[in-house]
């Protein structure tokens, strides 16, 4: 049976995580405390819960300090019951945070008078640190909606057949860079057709802008590069049982080259590993 423990900051998404896992047909407990994790875990280990195979459980940060600190002790202990644990972590950045609290007027729940919104984000995330630490699968959520969310949980959790699951995600740098990413390229050095204004209306998936970069030697080398370091060390982590890879490209303003580029990458791993699941985030065209 599988396990899977969805943690992160409180306005990140756990809950639209959790939902759209409950869609998928997970038995799913939200706000577990983490004492009863283990005892949760010897249940399902134990005890038919046909037709569920699949359970997932959130874990936030209202639990005692040294509860958090024993997590990783936690999980070692529900490995050892024969379950297959994946703890999946989401989180955002702290602009974001304060606008999605703001926005909907909620309360942090680890504030007090004495603690502010900002106080209570960081303090969140420094008790969160074991989990983290923990984390097969790391989302970034601070440029995403609840409908995209709930579309990387479906391509990346739920279609997850104990694959190797591999992310290609074009970013502009600009806008920051993500914080969930394995591997980071950067490709700005590579010739830009934003600078050419008939150019400008177009992103990476359009013909004139794959029409010029594929005319350019340093883009083919850059793509060659990059494809021939991952393909080297996908083994590697498979041979780890590692399940998630975030692999982002990053060009000025993540319309044109590293959009380009993911593409390719994805069409030409999706060739080479049939077994491999392979998809495509472009942050700044959603």
């Amino acid at each position: 049976m599988k396990l899977l423990i969805i943690s992160g900051l409180s306005g990140s998404g756990k809950s639209i995580a959790l939902n759209t896992l409950e869609d998928l047909d997970h038995y799913c407990v939200d706000n577990l405390p983490i004492t009863l994790l283990k005892a949760f875990g010897e249940n399902i280990a134990k005890s038919d819960f046909s037709p569920y195979e699949n359970f997932a459980v959130g874990i936030d940060a209202r639990n005692q300090t040294n509860e958090l600190i024993n997590f990783p002790e936690i999980v070692d202990q529900l490995k050892e019951l024969g379950l297959e644990v994946e703890i999946v972590f989401l989180q955002t950045s702290e602009e974001i945070l304060i606008k999605r609290f703001s926005e909907t007027r909620r309360k942090h729940p680890l504030s007090t008078p004495e603690r502010n919104l900002v106080d209570s984000i960081n303090y969140e995330r420094e008790l969160l640190l074991p989990i983290l630490s923990e984390a097969n699968l790391i989302i970034d959520t601070s440029n995403t909606n609840i409908y995209q969310l709930r579309d990387n949980i479906i391509k990346r959790i739920g279609n997850n057949k104990n694959n190797l699951s591999v992310l290609f995600k074009s970013f502009g740098f600009k806008n920051r860079v993500p914080n969930d990413a394995d591997f980071v390229f950067d490709v700005r050095c590579l010739p830009n057709p934003y600078w050419e204004t008939r150019l400008r209306p177009y992103t990476g998936l359009d013909k004139p802008i794959i029409d010029f970069l594929e005319k350019h030697s340093a883009v083919n080398s850059m793509y060659l590069d990059i494809a021939s370091f991952i393909k080297n060390w996908i083994p590697e982590f498979e041979a780890q049982n590692r399940k998630y890879l975030t692999i982002a490209i990053g060009c000025t303003g993540g319309h044109h080259r590293s959009v380009f580029l993911v593409e390719k990458l994805a069409e030409y791993f999706r060739t080479l590993y049939k077994n491999t699941d392979i998809s495509v985030y472009h942050r700044e065209l959603t």
